[in-house]
């Protein structure tokens, strides 16, 4: 899924571009726009569900900064699905599609209390839709 987003001054460190870990901002962003076009939303994860999902794992690589006042092509999927955990992968691009950042976030499903537990089945089967 592909969506846009435009840096404000606010993103951009002293030296005019944007700041490292805005990144995984943006990251956010493009997962949970994910999920929401796909009729999930983390507000049913949490309050229906009682599911947290911490990030668990990160990692960024990034080619080329991003400066203030540039529109951003936020790319994100769902790699992997499991009873325990979710992996979404993140490319950041320029509006002529020249690669900014790479990266990818791993996610366990806790509950309220901390601990890990799996995705509850029918949240699981739509999960790997979105992994397809």
């Amino acid at each position: 899924m592909r969506i846009w987003y435009r840096v404000i001054y606010g993103d951009t460190d002293c030296g005019g571009v944007m700041y490292y870990g805005n990144y995984l901002r943006l990251f956010e962003i493009g997962r949970t726009e994910l999920l929401r076009a796909a009729g999930i939303t983390y507000r049913q994860i949490e309050e229906e569900r009682g599911l947290i999902l911490p990030v668990v794992e990160v990692q960024v690589r990034y080619k080329a900064p991003a400066r203030y006042d540039d529109l951003l092509a936020l790319e994100t999927r769902l790699s992997e699905v499991r009873p325990h955990r979710v992996r979404f992968d993140y490319r950041v691009a320029s509006e002529e599609g020249r690669t900014l950042a790479t990266g990818y976030t791993v996610h366990a499903p806790v509950n309220r209390q901390g601990r890990l537990t799996r995705f509850p089945q029918d949240l699981l089967v739509c999960l790997e839709k979105l992994c397809r």
